[in-house]
């Protein structure tokens, strides 16, 4: 057989192996499994979205997706483990803000670089946080709380489910927004912290407003204000943070879809449709919203700016406030 008689199958036989070498195209994707890798235990916001969107894009694609939860260290195994997958679309990580853009300024070595090893796909669900008082307290309105923590350095307490978590930043943003002093009590995790807040134990706390809308509602805790933009429709006679003056201290909590860096635009752009579709079928949104959640549902650009935006801002705060993950 010459050179040139064996000169096509080599071409062939090339082409094949070039073709198993690249990325994944959105025609082909998914695959019979996708994985959904949430860094929390079951029953949290995080794992509820993943499994609430996930029941969607199988009805949608006719592929299986699985709830794969890897819990530790605030979200950042999870995270790193995420890193690591290959970026086909069949591992998609769905966490809250913790390993995106708090975990990184507290915890060392965390296996990954928030800001270079993900493809940002989309934020999904927003909800603001409510800073609450018990029923009991003498403090009725917002402006008493202030009045008071402010002629009382560290006299008065705040509940948070543990250091570093959203309801301690928050709280940290708080004081550095009002130039004022309180105590941190870190508990471990939020049942704990809910519990004391409401028996008076401690005096206040900035939770998600989908963690202690039925307290509020039960008349058990006391809403003083939002941390979102607007007004919640949930709690509308609540006046939010910009409201009482304190533009900086608008917060909220978010959960997103992200996969390992270098995700074919195709596929990021069919998952992103479809995450988007799941979050507004008309099952679906409605639930959301008696939730507390807020749904959002944006772009790869835009998720992609908010991300760095978020890391810097949670950075200063950390930086600020000598906050430590112990």
């Amino acid at each position: 057989m010459t050179v040139l008689t064996r000169l096509p199958r080599f071409v062939a036989v090339a082409a094949l192996a070039l073709a198993a070498h690249l990325p994944a195209q959105a025609d082909t994707w998914p695959p019979k499994t996708v994985t959904l890798l949430v860094p929390f235990p079951p029953g949290g916001s995080t794992d509820l979205i993943a499994r609430t969107v996930g029941a969607k894009l199988q009805e949608k694609f006719g592929a299986s997706f699985v709830v794969d939860n890897k819990a530790g260290a605030g979200g950042t195994l999870g995270a790193a483990q995420a890193k690591r997958a290959a970026p086909d679309g069949a591992t998609i990580f769905v966490s809250s803000l913790g390993p995106f853009v708090i975990g990184p300024h507290l915890i060392k070595n965390t296996g990954y670089d928030a800001l270079k090893d993900f493809d940002y796909i989309t934020v999904a669900v927003q909800a603001p946080n409510v800073l609450a008082v018990p029923a009991a307290s003498p403090h009725k309105s917002f402006a008493d709380l202030l009045k008071f923590i402010k002629a009382n350095p560290d006299k008065m307490s705040f509940a948070s489910a543990g250091n570093g978590t959203s309801d301690h930043l928050t709280a940290e943003l708080f004081w550095q927004e009002t130039a004022t002093k309180a105590t941190h009590v870190p508990y471990k995790g939020g049942a704990p912290a809910m519990s004391d807040l409401i028996g008076g134990v401690v005096d206040a706390s900035f939770m998600n407003i989908n963690t202690g809308l039925a307290n509020i509602k039960a008349g058990k805790l006391r809403a003083l204000a939002v941390t979102s933009a607007k007004r919640s429709p949930l709690l509308p006679d609540v006046p939010t943070m910009e409201e009482l003056g304190f533009k900086g201290v608008t917060v909220t909590s978010w959960q997103a879809f992200a996969a390992p860096k270098g995700l074919p635009n195709d596929i990021k752009t069919k998952l992103r449709d479809g995450i988007v579709a799941a979050l507004n079928d008309a099952t679906v949104k409605p639930k959301l919203l008696e939730l507390g959640f807020e749904i959002v549902g944006n772009t790869p650009e835009q998720f992609t700016a908010f991300q760095a935006a978020e890391f810097a801002r949670w950075k200063k705060v950390i930086e600020t406030g000598k906050i430590t993950a112990d």
